[in-house]
């Protein structure tokens, strides 16, 4: 047993010492970033999901740290170690553990923990090159592990918060559309509660409070609510402060007198998230979607189809990619184009790979600014599974 455990982590070793290899040679530098991360920093910029799967623990001296679940958010910490600004542009390469709770269970193909072994670039100003070039190191990767049966599913964030953008809305209902995008079910309760009649009605709030409210004027609405609870005898709980609070009802009582959102409207957005088609017919499918609605994403589409041939010129065959606009609800970092590599015999809830654009984690991370990012990794047990046969 010993010795088969032996044999199990020299193979990977060697399988982690080849993907190095190939990612260095495409101009990536191998880094080691930490396995104990701050867990405040850490959970504050993975989302729900994933922070519910985090190992969290508290040291003797009180301070709270959690073990990786990934590998993206060390080494957007190290390159802000290295570049406190983080806009020295840079490529990374990395081989490690990750630690994720499995709430079915762990077996073979979800350990608790795993290898990752993938590729970060940082300050890249041509993003859909960018994107390009990481797919392709990754699917080369793969190839030259032996894996030759596979299927690409991609995504594009970039083109939903286009749409949302060219869509005549309130921007905090754009905002709230697009923080629910990673959760389906909440995402859709909320598309609904947009085109009914005033969903304020609904939320127990007393109608004279939000009557008292302007939202445009934000010092009066905090007198109108300071004078409403102190008529009423309510004070204060908790750490909620009375502007706090004043917000969250100048937010509500701005949707009561607001027109809903035309269900039309509701059924593009909902058309646009159904969108499933092979990668070069589904920008014309997007296309077809919005023509009769008098909504332009022209340039959301434009670097769509750039990126597809900036694949297709680095050899990825484009053929095998099928696009689907609700992809990309696994992890809330993403910004812009995911993509994941799937295997025949493990499904979508498996891939062997994965990855995507990140423009806004570096900023969640400490940078000053938002910073152009993206990267990818491939999961090794289920690689070297799958080579094997």
């Amino acid at each position: 047993m010993v010795a088969e455990t032996a044999r199990e982590f020299e193979a990977l070793e060697e399988q982690a010492r080849k993907l190095l290899s190939t990612f260095v040679d495409s101009g990536h530098e191998a880094v080691a970033p930490a396995v104990l991360q701050p867990a405040d920093v850490y959970l504050d910029v993975i989302g729900e999901a994933l922070r519910a799967r985090s190992y969290v623990f508290t040291d003797p001296d009180g301070d709270e740290f959690c073990l990786r679940p990934d590998l993206t958010v060390p080494t957007c910490r190290l390159h802000l170690e290295r570049h406190p600004e983080g806009t020295e542009k840079a490529n990374y390469c990395y081989n490690g553990s990750a630690f994720r709770f499995q709430p079915r269970g762990a077996d073979a193909a979800h350990p608790r923990e795993f290898r990752q072994c993938g590729i970060e670039t940082f300050g890249g100003s041509d993003r859909e090159k960018g994107d390009a070039h990481t797919l392709a190191t990754i699917l080369k990767g793969l190839e030259e592990s032996g894996l030759t049966q596979w299927k690409l599913r991609i995504g594009d964030l970039g083109l939903f918060r286009a749409l949302l953008g060219a869509i005549e809305m309130p921007e905090r209902w754009r905002e709230r559309l697009r923080h629910q995008f990673w959760r389906p079910q909440t995402f859709r309760e909320e598309l609904e509660r947009l085109t009914s009649l005033p969903a304020a009605r609904a939320s127990g709030m007393p109608q004279e409070l939000l009557e008292m409210i302007d939202p445009d004027r934000e010092g009066e609405s905090v007198r109108q609510v300071a004078k409403y609870l102190d008529n009423h005898g309510i004070e204060l709980q908790g750490v909620r402060t009375l502007e706090g609070i004043t917000g969250n009802l100048a937010r509500i009582a701005a949707d009561q007198r607001a027109a809903r959102l035309p269900v039309e409207t509701a059924h593009l957005i909902e058309g646009y998230i159904g969108v499933r088609a092979p990668a070069r017919a589904a920008g014309a499918r997007v296309k077809d979607l919005i023509r009769d609605i008098g909504v332009d994403i022209s340039p959301a589409l434009d670097s769509y189809h750039k990126r597809l041939q900036l694949l297709s010129d680095l050899g990825v065959d484009v053929a095998k990619a099928e696009f689907s606009a609700e992809f990309g609800r696994s992890l809330e970092y993403y910004t812009g184009f995911v993509f994941e590599v799937q295997l025949p015999d493990l499904g979508e809830g498996s891939p062997v790979a994965g990855g995507g654009r990140y423009d806004g984690l570096m900023k969640m991370c400490g940078a000053p600014a938002d910073i152009p990012a993206v990267g990818g990794a491939i999961h090794t047990e289920r690689l070297l599974s799958a080579v094997r046969g």
